[in-house]
């Protein structure tokens, strides 16, 4: 009988436990710190009024029925490999045999004044909830004095959300019965273009998408200052009461805290071998891997599939897959982008939904992929009150 913890519930940890778990000797114990798998794909589009059905599920739903995983709710804090020990927050000690970390990665504002106190998010449940409030409460009496709504990062969930964001702003001010029409949504990123980890060409393309949905794109210009009420750009001020932060992200704090027993890279990133692992018996997956195309979703899935089939006997070593990129951008339009093959309009975005299909079927059950991506198809506008999370 094998005995293998994962520590972290998102795209590399569920990979990894379901293929091992096909293996009915294999005893899986999955902890993670939140309840809920997040696909953060679709937190743009929870976040602008599609249901949450498409962006969560809870882990005890998606192992219902696979008797060899255990899913335990905590946060890790602390590893002992001399003692083959993690420490979690609840003061609970877990042994482990064979050690899998997946914990994904966490948000940084670069030490931007304000920006952790005043800005909003949509990284998780607890941020889409906050985002929607705000907006809600803003609009209930039925006025909208908002000036200016502003996406920070012109990376894929920046560019998401500011196609995204106009279409729902309006159904709010319909749903409150608000007439005004005039409309300013901007994004800003400190590149010198959007998307600027893909193709020149790729970055044209959105800044035009966005452009013509009425969105201004700000490139080339550092947030330097964020108040209640105001954003300080390359030393202009600029009014607005809602700032989302879609950038910045940085290695959990966990590898820090135990960082004598790990070695990084320049970027904070663990060192791993060819096989994956950090040290005998633990191996370490997903964003904070120092691999080439660590961070992205589709790197997770490779990695926790990778690891799995080591565990159970392979010996293959790693091999990195540059993974297809589908951005959408407004309605029925996205932008693709992999290796040399480039282009954007309809096409990109039925590949989106195709993509975003398989994504959710290689981590959850076929049952809650059709339901989710069903939902897809219903935005609904709700109260924040009312939202299941």
């Amino acid at each position: 009988m094998a005995k293998i913890t994962i520590v972290g519930g998102g795209f590399g940890g569920i990979k990894a436990a379901q293929e091992l778990s096909i293996d009915s000797k294999n005893q899986i114990t999955l902890i993670s710190d939140q309840p809920n798998f997040i696909y953060y794909p679709s937190l743009y589009s929870t976040a602008t009024g599609y249901s949450y059905r498409e962006s969560w599920a809870p882990l005890e739903k998606i192992f219902a029925d696979t008797k060899n995983v255990k899913v335990v709710i905590d946060k890790i804090t602390k590893v002992d490999p001399t003692k083959r020990q993690l420490v979690g927050k609840s003061k609970s000690v877990y042994r482990y045999y064979t050690l899998v970390l997946a914990l994904g990665n966490t948000t940084t504002y670069f030490n931007i004044d304000g920006m952790a106190d005043y800005s909003f998010g949509i990284k998780s449940q607890q941020e889409i909830r906050r985002l929607q409030a705000h907006l809600f409460e803003d609009m209930s009496d039925g006025s909208d004095d908002e000036k200016n709504y502003i996406v920070v990062g012109g990376g894929p969930t920046g560019v998401e959300l500011a196609g995204a964001l106009g279409e729902y702003i309006l159904k709010l001010r319909e749903y409150f019965g608000i007439r005004k029409k005039s409309l300013r949504i901007g994004i800003i990123e400190s590149s010198d273009r959007l998307l600027p980890r893909l193709h020149k060409s790729s970055s044209k393309a959105a800044t035009k998408r966005l452009k013509k949905l009425g969105v201004r794109v700000t490139t080339g210009k550092a947030v330097e200052r964020l108040t209640e009420n105001t954003i300080i750009v390359a030393g202009k001020e600029l009014a607005t009461e809602t700032v989302i932060w879609t950038s910045g992200v940085a290695p959990v704090e966990f590898y820090q805290k135990n960082q004598k027993w790990f070695e990084f890279d320049k970027r904070g990133r663990v060192v791993v071998d060819d096989y994956m692992q950090a040290r005998k018996d633990i191996y370490v997956i997903g964003d904070n891997a120092s691999t080439p195309y660590s961070g992205l979703a589709q790197t997770a899935l490779h990695d926790g599939y990778f690891v799995a089939r080591r565990i159970m006997g392979s010996k293959a070593k790693y091999r990195p897959k540059l993974p297809p990129c589908v951005i959408p951008i407004g309605r029925k339009w996205a932008l693709f982008e992999w290796g040399l093959l480039r282009f954007s309009g309809r096409a990109a975005a039925w590949l989106h939904t195709a993509a975003g299909f398989i994504g959710h079927r290689d981590v959850l059950p076929l049952s809650w992929a059709i339901g989710s991506w069903h939902a897809r198809t219903k935005p609904e506008l709700r109260l924040p009150d009312d939202l299941k999370f």
